[in-house]
């Protein structure tokens, strides 16, 4: 149980609000060290990680390109385009890129989308020019309301649609864990029972999603009456 010590680090770092990345490094050192493993064991193990994942070193090679597009405005032309098309709310914008990220999950295209790529400098903005769109100039409130549905729809999409794909990392660990507990099934067998849960995500989050342009207009009208 000692090793579960990480995880304990993990929350008391998250609830104080302390950097993430001391956080989790701190974790992985203090579950290595708890594992048996002496302090140069657990170095050498982070770094034989990013030698052979190279997860780390991708980030350094995208994060400068999105910066460069968002300064060469990115965002502002993906509200000016939004903007044109008088069809378009937050609700469809988000929609679309719901189901589009679901489906590419599916097929075990998870790196089209995300937050820092695809959300951050797309989607929220796309959204945001939706809202302003229909109702003007939007409060700080509404915008963050929207960012955060934003986030949200990359996160439940990836999240629920990863799994029909056999091929990727949570079935493997799933299969895993029943192999230890002597449960034996195929990864395809996991794949195809995660299709019913990811339909039921659909629906209900396309629910809240379809609801979302309700909420803002109800929200915008309570602000415009205290004003």
């Amino acid at each position: 149980m000692l090793t579960l010590i990480g995880v304990a680090i993990v929350v008391i770092g998250f609830v104080l609000r302390m950097n993430p990345l001391l956080v989790v490094t701190v974790a992985g050192l203090a579950t290595g060290i708890a594992s048996g493993l002496g302090p140069l064991a657990v170095v050498a193990a982070f770094g034989k990680a990013f030698i052979t994942s190279r997860y780390v070193a991708i980030v350094w090679l995208v994060l400068p390109v999105i910066g460069l597009l968002e300064h060469a405005g990115l965002k502002e032309r993906a509200r000016s385009v939004v903007a044109g098309l008088h069809a378009a709310t937050t609700s469809r914008v988000l929609l679309a890129y719901f189901a589009i990220r679901q489906v590419t999950a599916a097929l075990g295209l998870t790196s089209l989308g995300g937050h820092a790529q695809m959300v951050r400098p797309l989607i929220a903005p796309m959204a945001e020019g939706a809202a302003e769109n229909q109702y003007g100039e939007l409060p700080k409130r509404v915008r963050y309301k929207i960012r955060a549905h934003a986030a949200a729809v990359d996160n439940i999409a990836l999240f629920f649609g990863e799994d029909i794909f056999i091929a990727i990392g949570s079935i493997l660990l799933i299969k895993g864990f029943l192999d230890q507990n002597g449960i034996h099934v195929e990864p395809t067998q996991l794949a195809i029972w995660a299709i019913p849960t990811a339909i039921c995500a659909f629906v209900i989050h396309c629910t809240r999603l379809l609801l979302l342009d309700r909420s803002l207009r109800a929200e915008l009208a309570r602000q415009q009456d205290k004003a």
